[in-house]
């Protein structure tokens, strides 16, 4: 065999009695490892998420291997699927514009946060969920379930999201132009809780894309997965993969991200 390959008969025994080399070894560890969080979060983690998730529990190790040895692995997360749907707008009120111009970021909580409403199908018929999204931290500081698309839906979600801000400083609130939006019900209740209203241009889900894009991986990581009997089901299970699925991330990603900046401002102090 040796002579057929080419290969000295020493080389071959050194190769064949050979240990695995530490970076083997340690690659093997971490593959377990995220064997193991990829079961824990019901198989929808990609390689950016897999690689925070083990940011945040203390590996060291980079983006490009994360990826790498999960495709070695043959771990992946949930594709997305692409579909457009289109739905018709309302009149906002006069004076109403564009405030956040598609600029999602804020450098404080509870100053600027986006709103929307999507369905999920059940065997009972549809169920709305309004979420209220904090555009600093990530979090879904306010959401409402319903049978029925109305003002009260979103109402109520942003209601939930008053009741956690720590005072009555303004706040930008964006949304779509849908009629709930637009209502003068809504409308007055933002003006009541010192909330400015935005919204965005006819037809335009990109001026609202920070909630679409958390619609979307809630659909591809949970709703689409399951089939649901009751909205009491689809209420249980919505409420799980908020409270105990996203947000707690945002907080793990929130406290990394946090961290990072308190390095860098002590590295340029001393360096300083």
């Amino acid at each position: 065999m040796c002579r057929c390959l080419r290969v000295s008969a020493s080389g071959y025994y050194g190769w064949a009695t050979r240990r695995p080399s530490a970076r083997r070894t340690e690659n093997a560890r971490l593959v377990r490892r995220m064997r193991e969080l990829h079961t824990e979060h019901d198989g929808v983690l990609g390689s950016p998420r897999m690689w925070e998730e083990l940011r945040y529990a203390g590996e060291q190790c980079g983006r490009h291997r994360v990826a790498r040895l999960m495709r070695q692995a043959g771990l992946q997360g949930v594709p997305q699927r692409r579909r457009w749907r289109t739905k018709p707008s309302g009149t906002p009120p006069a004076g109403t514009r564009n405030l956040v111009e598609r600029d999602f970021t804020a450098t404080a909580p509870n100053t600027k946060g986006v709103t929307d409403i999507t369905y999920v199908r059940t065997a009972e018929h549809w169920l709305y969920l309004c979420v209220v999204l904090d555009l600093y931290s990530g979090l879904v500081v306010g959401w409402s379930m319903s049978p029925r698309q109305d003002c009260h839906l979103v109402v109520q979600a942003v209601l939930m999201a008053v009741w956690q801000r720590p005072d009555r400083r303004p706040v930008i609130l964006h949304s779509d132009r849908g009629c709930q939006f637009t209502s003068d019900e809504y409308q007055q209740f933002l003006a009541a809780h010192s909330i400015t209203c935005s919204m965005s241009a006819v037809g335009s889900c990109a001026d609202n894309a920070a909630a679409e894009s958390f619609f979307g991986v809630l659909k591809r990581e949970r709703v689409n997965r399951r089939q649901y009997r009751t909205r009491a089901e689809a209420r249980a299970d919505l409420f799980d993969y908020i409270e105990r699925g996203h947000n707690p991330r945002q907080r793990r990603r929130l406290a990394i991200q946090q961290q990072g900046e308190k390095l860098l401002t002590h590295l340029s102090v001393e360096t300083g």
